[in-house]
């Protein structure tokens, strides 16, 4: 991009080209601190004429979402009021612009810009932002990129955070009513107590709960004695505290689920229990089943006995043994009506209803006992069985794809058992995914396809279906660095240079990569 002019030729010197600079930062490494950053543009603006007159910054925001990053949402408004100061936005790279987990979101950002007249420079990136074929491949390459390195490290991390918890230490979160979080050196030699919002400061530092003040071990002893021994429900236990004029560990009222709380939480037994919720790469939080926690028993200082413990926890499960399952749905329903939505926290604040320990242990997790009255959380548990259920209504169609395949291939060998994983000439793996055309109101088609990303395949086949839900439309091969994390919606016609770049007619260029040819006539 050169200089712009706005006089004629010869009639002065030209002037510079007036842009803005995008910084940001999360804590993922120094190289990208936002004055390195600003030292790069700098030097790629005074290489290409241009002149830096505004500066967007987003310090300490993490890339994976627009939520929290002001400067940039700033900016796109600037850009579209249609008066901006500037003609083009110069950023250190693409990861810089975000490490968004759907590429399309990172380009349609950068559209809104574009769509204005404003075009926007990634500084260090081996290619130039110009809209040719070339460009957008790369950018769609390194925006898929940007998103993995988060899910990476999203991996490493929690695999780091469950080694800690089997340790015995403490990850996050408040300590609850009677507890107080010790913070411990790397020979495990306590330092100290964190108050209220206080972290640690050293890497190498550790966490674990240890008992809070005497006066607050006694009222949790006396939680369990008036649940125990005078046989009182929680809201009255909770009514009982409020009247002392006490308040709980957040400075507010009891509750009857915050009773509920500390009679079924495992940390006043001393048992270290992590992953009861998920809310990785800042999605959707979800409550996961009990066969996903991760817990070490024994790590903490107890409160109360493991003896006193399960005896309150065959008093709360008992509770609801006189109730068939179709009478606590039928309550569950009832409150999902009145509230419009379900969680754990506001089924324990019901009073003449089971609590959510009770339906856990029922059905098999809250989850289940959700999918049984209708309540389908954000998050589409269910991608697995669909994926499943649709290669046994149509196995002739798999089969066919592996016959093909072995045309051409060595070896072939399905796990068609456990995940239908296909290992190809013992080089790389492959999935299938079936898609069933759906028919709207308005007579279009669209195509919703769920994928297994546990598998971790190296290609995933998508097999869209025609209207007659026998015949196959098309294909889509997603490599493993390209695979949606959500779920993808298809139209029949879709943006070239993003979804419908990965669609072909037949398996042929498939056929042609697995194929193999003699090392002479590639050597």
């Amino acid at each position: 991009m050169g200089r712009r002019s706005t006089a004629k030729p010869g009639d002065g010197p030209e002037l510079p080209i007036r842009v803005a600079q995008y910084v940001r930062m999360s804590t993922d490494h120094q190289r990208y601190s936002t004055e390195n950053q600003q030292d790069s543009i700098a030097k790629y603006a005074a290489q290409h004429g241009m002149v830096i007159v505004r500066t967007y910054a987003d310090e300490g925001k993490s890339g994976l979402r627009l939520e929290g990053r002001e400067a940039l949402k700033t900016l796109i408004e600037d850009v579209r009021s249609g008066k901006p100061a500037f003609s083009a936005v110069l950023v250190y790279d693409i990861s810089r612009w975000g490490r968004f987990q759907d590429a399309d979101e990172s380009a349609y950002y950068e559209y809104l810009c574009r769509r204005s007249g404003i075009r926007v420079f990634y500084c260090t990136e081996p290619f130039e932002n110009d809209g040719s074929p070339m460009a957008t491949i790369m950018k769609s390459v390194k925006r898929a990129m940007a998103g993995e390195y988060s899910r990476e490290l999203s991996n490493k991390v929690f695999q780091g955070q469950c080694r800690l918890i089997e340790l015995g230490f403490r990850q996050g979160g408040s300590p609850g009513y009677g507890l107080r979080r010790m913070l411990l050196d790397e020979q495990r030699l306590p330092k100290g107590q964190l108050g209220r919002g206080e972290k640690k400061s050293l890497q190498t530092d550790r966490v674990v709960l240890v008992p809070g003040p005497d006066d607050e071990i006694a009222i949790i002893r006396q939680i369990y004695r008036s649940f125990l021994e005078e046989g009182k429900p929680e809201r009255v236990i909770a009514d009982d505290l409020n009247a002392m004029g006490l308040e709980n560990d957040l400075g507010r009222p009891w509750t009857r689920g915050t009773i509920h709380q500390i009679l079924t939480n495992e940390k006043y037994v001393g048992n270290n229990v992590y992953n009861r919720t998920s809310f990785k790469l800042k999605q959707k939080r979800v409550r996961n089943a009990p066969d996903m926690w991760i817990r070490r028993a024994g790590a903490f200082d107890s409160i109360i006995s493991p003896e006193l413990f399960e005896r309150v926890q065959t008093i709360i499960s008992a509770r609801s043994e006189h109730l068939d399952s179709d009478t606590m749905l039928h309550m569950l329903r009832e409150l999902y009506e009145k509230a419009g939505i379900l969680s754990g926290l506001l089924i324990d604040e019901q009073d003449e209803m089971p609590s959510s320990h009770a339906y856990s242990a029922r059905f098999g997790g809250l989850i289940r006992a959700y999918a049984l009255i209708g309540f389908r959380p954000e998050r589409d548990y269910r991608y697995i069985e669909i994926n499943r259920s649709l290669r046994q209504m149509l196995p002739e169609i798999v089969d066919k794809v592996i016959s093909d395949l072995e045309r051409v291939c060595l070896s072939i060998s399905v796990d068609a058992h456990e995940t239908g994983l296909m290992l190809i000439n013992g080089e790389f793996t492959l999935s299938i995914v079936l898609s069933r055309c759906i028919q709207l109101t308005s007579g279009t088609f669209r195509w919703k396809v769920h994928f297994d990303t546990s598998l971790a395949p190296d290609i995933t086949i998508v097999a869209r279906l025609s209207s007659d839900q026998r015949t196959i439309l098309d294909y889509y091969l997603f490599p493993r660095i390209d695979l949606p994390l959500r779920p993808l919606r298809l139209a029949e016609e879709n943006n070239a240079f993003t979804l419908d770049a990965y669609r072909f007619d037949s398996l042929d260029p498939l056929f042609a990569l697995a194929d193999r040819a003699p090392l002479q006539w590639v050597a």
